[in-house]
């Protein structure tokens, strides 16, 4: 496989982003069958009815990606540089995840042809396994605390290939892409919000963001206030843990931040904005109503604006990530609440 600046293996002490390497994995994603370019939506505030919103609000919509998120985009690079044994289907890939990056992984590798396992915790929903089982993934469920130290062992007796779901230095380059696209469209935005679970669409799009020379660009990581690593990690100053972590948006709640996405966040990203549970469920519904199926985690930086959280946005061209719509009908009913 073509190597541009990667690494072919999980390095948690990577650099940061460079703008060739990030603009190499735009091309990727451009060129890869599985991922598309999403559509903006310019001034949803009109749209949507936000008469208290003052500024001027486009939202990106990643949850009309093939697999309902924006994680297709981290994997195609990902995928691009993989070595040539598991490219010739040699060797098992495996990865941990509890829902979005494992229903991506399971696609791709199912487009791809090569074998696949996913590890999953054992509070994952059971229609997330159904859908990579789908795809022809192996799903093993097991407690939170086993999935890495099974991954070590994967990894180490059987040669698997471990493909990181957030923390990846080619998966945060092709993050990078959704950025790029945000740009083309909104040339000088002043404030781009982003949710942050793992971190990693947070930390490459707005290494793209400002690595394209847009450093006045104010951009914020949105974290639920029981789910958030990330800002713990800015507060602390390096990666913190948080074995306790629950939230309604599953996908925000990684028990630990990601010693590559936290140097990003670190290096471009201005602040971490928490949410409560009431205000994500709320946007969930406010987006139903608009005819915008969300998630909890994918409706975190919607949220994030209309609860008044991001600063100084009167006047300011804004930019909301809507990042997936992985969301079963039932879920919908437990969540939105009634006009």
């Amino acid at each position: 496989m073509r190597q541009v600046g990667g690494f072919t293996m999980y390095n948690p002490n990577a650099p940061l982003a460079n703008l060739d390497d990030l603009r190499e994995a735009y091309k990727v994603i451009q060129e890869c069958s599985f991922c598309v370019r999403t559509p903006m939506v310019h001034r949803a505030q009109d749209w949507l009815r936000l008469t208290r919103l003052s500024c001027d609000l486009s939202l990106k919509l990643e949850n009309t990606q093939p697999t309902g998120s924006f994680k297709v985009r981290g994997l195609a690079n990902q995928l691009k540089h993989i070595p040539q044994d598991v490219a010739n289907n040699e060797k098992e890939v495996i990865t941990m995840s509890a829902g979005n990056y494992g229903k991506a992984f399971s696609f791709a590798m199912q487009k791809m042809g090569l074998r696949a396992r996913v590890l999953m915790p054992e509070t994952a929903p059971e229609d997330r396994e159904r859908i990579m089982k789908g795809y022809g993934s192996n799903v093993e469920r097991m407690p939170s605390r086993e999935l890495q130290p099974s991954v070590d062992r994967y990894v180490s007796t059987q040669g698997m290939h471990y493909l990181h779901p957030f923390d990846d230095y080619n998966l945060i380059c092709g993050y990078g892409s959704a950025g790029f696209e945000i740009l083309e469209e909104v040339s000088d935005p002043d404030v781009i919000v982003v949710c942050c679970g793992g971190g990693g669409l947070l930390a490459g799009l707005a290494a793209a963001v400002k690595l394209s020379g847009k450093t006045n660009t104010r951009i914020y990581g949105v974290e639920p206030e029981q789910a958030c690593c990330m800002y713990q990690s800015k507060q602390a100053g390096h990666p913190v843990e948080d074995p306790t972590v629950h939230s309604v948006a599953s996908g925000l709640a990684p028990p630990f931040a990601g010693s590559n996405t936290f140097r990003h966040v670190q290096a471009f990203v201005e602040d971490i904005l928490l949410l409560t549970e009431e205000e994500i469920i709320s946007a969930v519904s406010q987006l139903f109503y608009a005819g915008i199926v969300v998630e909890p985690a994918g409706a975190a930086a919607f949220a994030a604006l209309v609860s008044g959280k991001v600063p100084d946005v009167a006047g300011k061209k804004v930019v909301a990530v809507i990042t997936g719509g992985n969301v079963t009908p039932r879920e919908l009913c437990q969540l939105v609440k009634p006009l």
